[in-house]
């Protein structure tokens, strides 16, 4: 079955509430979120309750840092997807708001967690804080929980085998390095943008390279450069390509863009959502003397981008 998606607290109908959950942020759903969400599928088993997840739109930080760089490494959508493929059942999207943001902890607890949602277990990460001042802790929570009915588990930090830390924090520290790999080994899968083709300047295509052209919108900013990339379509296809995710040193645009050449594909994407796997960052951004000498390159660059995908499979 397809996953739920419940927005808001207030007034659910019974079949919204008296899930097991996982609670928080959960930007990028990677390794060390599914350790917590596994600890909520025990809990699901153990009372025979759905599985859900718990998190906030928008993510807290925006809210408390309006002017704070983008950082987001995944849109709604694609935390459902990710979370579907993790088998939960419902995704609680609760309004981060003023009245959240100056909810204490207790009622956060009491009147969000188990009046609102009627959990029966809530399951949190060894770092998760909540309510006004961010003065609830995991502890808290479990004491706060047994009077108000439901149980709460808590997941300590996560590593790699190999100490790799699994955080939101060491996938973006990996994204602004261009280190593709490491990020997709924390998320479990390769860092991906999702959003609407929009019309460029449409110069690739007086080169014989038209490009599907999406905004980063609050997306985290990769090192600028060039990707071997993997674009799914609306219809389910996954193409391959080569990407530009910058503002192009040669013919410079008023906004960050991601500009994909699907290979081998010809149609019309303009006002359809695709997302785009960052594979491998080939290179960084570089000015060229003209159009040629940039051609030339853009063929360098889709060869080494087939080798990459071929040893990327």
């Amino acid at each position: 079955m397809p996953i739920q998606i419940v927005t808001g607290w207030r007034d659910l109908s019974p079949e919204h509430r008296r899930a097991a959950a996982a609670v928080g942020a959960f930007d990028g759903v990677h390794r060390g979120h599914q350790a917590v969400i596994e600890a909520a599928r025990d809990a699901a088993t153990r009372l025979a309750a759905p599985l859900a997840v718990v998190s906030f739109e928008p993510h807290p930080r925006r809210w408390f840092q309006p002017e704070a760089a983008p950082f987001r490494l995944m849109t709604t959508d694609q935390m459902a997807r990710a979370l579907e493929d993790q088998g939960v059942d419902r995704l609680h999207i609760l309004p981060f708001d003023a009245e959240m943001a100056a909810m204490s902890d207790e009622a956060f607890a009491r009147d969000v967690l188990a009046a609102g949602l009627g959990l029966k277990h809530a399951a949190v990460g060894f770092d998760f804080t909540y309510g006004k001042g961010r003065t609830g802790s995991p502890e808290a929570l479990a004491r706060i929980g047994r009077d108000l009915g439901f149980s709460v588990s808590v997941t300590d930090r996560v590593d790699d085998q190999s100490g790799l830390k699994l955080s939101s924090s060491a996938v973006r520290e990996a994204l602004a390095a261009g280190d593709m790999a490491r990020a997709a080994r924390i998320l479990g899968r390769p860092f991906a943008i999702e959003g609407e083709v929009v019309h460029g300047d449409k110069r690739g295509r007086t080169i014989g390279v038209p490009t599907a052209n999406v905004r980063m919108g609050d997306y985290m900013r990769p090192a600028y450069g060039v990707f071997a990339t993997r674009t799914r379509l609306p219809d389910g296809r996954l193409i391959e390509g080569v990407a530009n995710l910058g503002v192009r040193p040669m013919f410079e645009t008023p906004e960050p863009l991601l500009e994909v050449w699907l290979f081998d594909f010809t149609g019309d994407l303009y006002g359809q959502i695709v997302e785009t796997e960052l594979v491998e960052r080939l290179r960084g951004e570089m000015r060229f003397d003209g159009l040629d000498a940039l051609k030339v390159q853009i063929d360098a660059d889709a060869q080494a981008a087939r080798a990459a995908l071929t040893t990327r499979a």
